[in-house]
């Protein structure tokens, strides 16, 4: 005969259940919500271990540049904290009105950077969008965005040793994930400070129009584009892509990678509070039916509770979703024209 106190997942529901979450969204007015959110990013910044207490300098360089058919690329490398730098590509559409919008693309698990921009395990180029993530950064390239795209800690070119010595598809996320914990930071902290060191250098680009600054992602990356959306207010419309939820159905009851955990989190909200960080900028969250990863019945939940926080700051037709029929993968229909009316 079953009994549920001895199911590991059971116990941590009901615990979820008796949690106070201190900083839940409760405000009425503008006034109150504006305080509400002072108070909950400094909670959040400390949360996910702090950020540098000073910037170092970015110290760019451009490695090789290439031009396509329909855009350019340049290989950059840029100085996010010491002994840590970032890899990543600058692609700018050949019929780009300068200074225009430019768009943060941060690839979720996998290959890293390369598999959001269409570069193949051998360095060829795909003749179509491939992967769950769907080349995204292209597909903004062709919409008409000026795009950084970034390899995130652990993954492509910014991995340890014995991942690199397994091939391209072995990361380094989940030890140094672990790390992060040990030295009480998280993998969140570390990707987001990524982020606002990557926004620091598309400010320094004569491309680009500093008030016209989005970010993308999805999975893994759709949790560092959510997290900097909240937490970095030159963002002004983050799109999230198989992440948004709540912590209770995906984080807390799935099989995830470490990478995703802050601990503490719950004891002062769930995700769809941190949501309304981010207004009254904009966020636009899609969700597969059949993502195994994060529900899409719970992403309807989270969008719907956060509407709230929106509502109260004058921003409610600024949060949009779009529930896809699909798995966990990269759809871009309603975002690109979200996007589009929002940048």
């Amino acid at each position: 005969m079953f009994n549920p106190q001895l199911d590991t997942l059971e116990y941590s529901r009901a615990t979820y259940d008796e949690s106070l979450h201190t900083m839940a969204f409760k405000a009425t007015t503008k006034l109150e919500a504006e305080a509400w959110q002072t108070k909950l990013r400094t909670v959040l910044i400390d949360l996910i271990g702090g950020f540098p207490a000073k910037k170092s300098d970015l110290s760019p360089k451009v490695i090789e540049s290439k031009r396509f058919a329909t855009y350019s690329r340049e290989t950059i490398v840029f100085q996010s904290r010491p002994n840590m730098s970032v890899y990543g590509y600058f692609l700018l559409p050949n019929q780009f009105e300068w200074p225009g919008p430019a768009i943060l693309c941060i690839h979720g698990h996998g290959r890293g950077v390369d598999d959001i921009v269409g570069i193949r395990k051998d360095g060829g180029m795909r003749s179509r969008y491939g992967g769950y993530q769907r080349d995204f950064a292209l597909q903004c390239v062709r919409n008409g965005y000026a795009v950084l795209a970034i390899d995130q800690f652990g993954f492509g070119h910014r991995r340890d040793g014995n991942a690199r010595n397994w091939g391209d598809a072995r990361s380094s996320c989940l030890p140094a994930a672990g790390a992060a914990l040990l030295l009480g930071e998280t993998m969140v902290g570390w990707r987001v400070w990524d982020a606002i060191r990557s926004l620091d250098y598309l400010t320094s680009r004569t491309e680009v129009d500093t008030t016209r600054l989005g970010i993308m992602g999805i999975s893994g990356g759709g949790t560092t584009a959510f997290f900097s959306a909240a937490l970095d207010d030159r963002i002004k419309v983050a799109i999230v892509s198989g992440y948004f939820n709540t912590f209770r159905d995906s984080i807390l009851s799935k099989n995830h990678c470490i990478d995703n955990y802050i601990p503490g989190v719950l004891r002062h909200g769930e995700m769809y509070d941190i949501a309304g960080l981010i207004a009254p900028r904009a966020m636009f969250v899609e969700s597969g039916t059949q993502d195994p990863l994060f529900p899409a019945d719970a992403t309807r939940t989270a969008v719907s509770r956060a509407r709230k926080a929106f509502y109260v700051l004058g921003a409610e037709e600024k949060l949009g979703i779009e529930v896809f029929e699909g798995k966990h993968q990269f759809y871009g229909v309603g975002a690109f024209k979200f996007l589009s009316e929002m940048l």
